[in-house]
């Protein structure tokens, strides 16, 4: 087979990966892309078969569960406002169930405690609970089990 045919495969294949994105696809793709070379390197027609279907083998066997054992995994770190759950923070100005503000990691946040029967008073720390949009859900320090 040319291997201009084998790019062509391997082009079909990588496209069918982009839509799909299931991994086996793309592993395909780059087996006839190897295909491709052995073809250019005036390799016969059974010798670029065994060169697709060892390497798509290999791919399919080794790389996919690998990759999606990797893909499969959170992240390691928490970025942005996830970052800030846990920390603890100092009450600026009263805490209620509506309302308070806090410094956490430097910055003034608005607050709210987590439950809605405590007021915590100026000066007491906090744990970050939890962050809805631009509000800190803050609970007292002292009363974690």
């Amino acid at each position: 087979m040319p291997w201009f045919v084998w790019l062509l495969a391997a082009g079909v294949l990588g496209a069918a990966e982009f839509f799909t994105l299931t991994l086996a696809f793309g592993l395909m793709a780059g087996a006839a892309l190897v295909a491709a070379v052995v073809a250019g390197a005036g390799i016969g027609a059974l010798g670029q078969l065994i060169a697709f279907v060892t390497t798509a083998a290999a791919g399919l066997v080794v790389v996919r569960p690998i990759a999606l054992r990797h893909m499969a995994q959170g992240p390691l770190t928490r970025e942005g406002s996830d970052a800030l759950i846990g920390k603890r923070a100092e009450v600026l100005q009263e805490v209620t169930a509506t309302h308070g503000l806090i410094k956490l990691s430097g910055e003034e946040w608005s607050a709210r405690a987590l439950d809605e029967s405590h007021v915590i008073p100026i000066g007491a720390l906090v744990d970050v609970m939890e962050i809805e949009g631009a509000t800190a859900i803050v609970y007292p320090r002292e009363l974690l089990p």
